[in-house]
């Protein structure tokens, strides 16, 4: 028998979206969890594990001690913002079950693998990158020394075994959902702009894109395009739609869903007949005939990664898509009734007070169902990461979250203050959402659908909640910023 692993997603900040089902760790504006499907792959691969996702299941960090003095295997997907805490939960973890191997895996281990293991000597191990047999292996009974991909100390030296070799095969993983029937509560992820409830997956791994500040294809799944076959998809989806009869939405979370178009038309004949709904991740440079036979398919929603209304910021994160693009895209999507919610980030590089009312005028002319607004986070292992430490743009502090796990900016740059950044995020949002057009869809949404309506009602509650305290935030140091100089004359 294996060793008996637990596949852990921590409990850290509270409703804290961590790093296995999330590119963008961070408490978010609303309350929302993303499925931890990296971590079920080897979840799927080993006889009597356990895949524990704590914060949406509400678990607490005692209790996960708890649950964890029952097991032999520890693997922990940590994040970068969530990493002090994690390493507090794996001492305490070890404190209580002394025999327990632990292995963390996730961005964060995967470049900083000796910093990782020395800041937390109760870390047997780290997986570089895609971990899923490395895992499983030493589960097994592998030696350390055998497995590809593996980083750990010896005599206090560290040792990084070869780099493992990418996945090529994802038609021989385990499904995801017969994990997830198995270990979680699909009633509690809730994401605001999809159906409730909603259950997502992968069909594909890595992306080819360049973007220089996305995590997951520099650190993690990297940038070859792997994809299932559509016969495979197609089986879990079938399955899924027996396991959870209940569940009104299927998300496909690829890094980028339908970037080959024979692809993605040749699993939507696949899908057509299935009768689902499903969303999924879409960068603009998607044609019309692909968008189509994914709305004749099936699909509701995309996610669309815009970023920015600045041409210029755009090619300075490698975007490769332009403005205009990005407006024919949008009108087939309107055209087609196929629903967007657009992605926008402030403080990426080129950012400055006016590129950031460009981008606040693009989205109203784009006018797409909602939008979430992110300040840009420059996490080590990516290209953003090294050119803000290179030019001096990260923040003294280097804090990305608050005490609650809510975007902080970390970047500033010459004239655009980290605060302005942080104070524009929530101007954003007001000007968006405040104008008719918006209030109007809101509202027409909660008067044909109570559920809807009590979800909206949190929502708001939530966000206003955030948005007060950091409003407060900002004032605080600007009123701190104003008094140091006279402060410094009087001394």
């Amino acid at each position: 028998m294996p060793l008996k692993t637990l596949f852990l997603n921590p409990p850290s900040f509270e409703n804290f979206d961590g790093g296995a089902g999330s590119r963008w760790p961070a408490t978010r504006e609303i309350e929302s969890f993303w499925y931890p499907v990296w971590l079920a792959y080897p979840a799927g691969l080993l006889e009597g594990a356990r895949l524990l996702d704590a914060p949406p299941h509400h678990v607490s960090g005692e209790e996960t001690i708890n649950i964890a003095k029952d097991y032999e295997f520890l693997v922990l997907f940590t994040s970068t913002p969530g990493f002090p805490g994690d390493i507090r939960l794996a001492r305490a973890i070890k404190q209580l079950n002394p025999k327990i191997k632990i292995a963390f895996v996730g961005p964060h281990v995967s470049v900083l693998p000796e910093k990782s293991l020395r800041d937390c000597p109760e870390i047997d191990f780290v997986c570089r990158k895609e971990f899923d047999y490395a895992v499983v292996d030493y589960a097994n009974g592998k030696p350390l020394a055998e497995i590809p991909g593996v980083s750990f100390l010896k005599d206090d030296k560290v040792v990084h075994n070869p780099d493992a070799p990418q996945i090529q095969n994802l038609d021989a993983l385990p499904h995801v959902t017969e994990v997830y029937k198995r270990d979680l509560d699909v009633t509690k992820y809730n994401v605001p702009f999809l159906l409730y409830p909603y259950v997502s997956l992968y069909t594909t791994r890595g992306c080819p894109a360049q973007c220089t500040f996305c995590l997951w294809p520099q650190t993690l799944s990297g940038h070859p395009w792997r994809k299932r076959s559509s016969d495979d998809v197609a089986a879990e989806m079938a399955r899924a739609k027996q396991l959870w009869p209940e569940v009104k939405e299927f998300f496909f979370d690829d890094d980028t869903f339908n970037i080959q178009k024979a692809r993605t038309i040749e699993l939507c004949a696949k899908l057509k007949p299935l009768g689902l709904t499903w969303s999924c991740t879409s960068r603009v440079t998607t044609d019309y005939e692909t968008l189509k036979a994914m709305k004749e398919a099936g699909c509701r929603l995309l996610i669309v990664g815009y970023e920015s209304g600045d041409q210029q910021i755009l090619k300075n994160i490698k975007k490769g898509a332009t403005i205009e693009r990005a407006r024919q895209f949008t009108k087939d999507c309107h055209k087609l009734g196929l629903v967007v919610h657009g992605d926008f980030i402030l403080g990426l590089p080129g950012e400055t007070h006016e590129t950031i009312n460009n981008t606040i005028a693009f989205a109203k002319e784009l006018d797409v169902e909602t939008i979430q607004v992110s300040v840009a986070h420059a996490y080590p292992g990516t290209e953003l990461y090294d050119f803000a430490i290179k030019n001096g743009f990260i923040v003294g502090d280097n804090k990305m979250v608050d005490e609650g796990g809510h975007q902080l900016a970390h970047i500033q740059y010459p004239g655009l203050p980290a605060d302005d950044i942080l104070s524009s995020v929530h101007r954003f949002y007001d000007e968006y959402y405040f104008r008719p057009k918006a209030v109007f869809r809101i509202l027409k949404k909660a008067a044909f659908d109570s559920t809807e309506r009590k979800r909206l009602y949190k929502e708001a509650k939530t966000f206003l909640k955030l948005r007060a305290a950091r409003n407060k935030m900002v004032k605080k140091h600007a009123e701190a910023a104003t008094a140091a100089p006279a402060g410094a004359m009087t001394d």
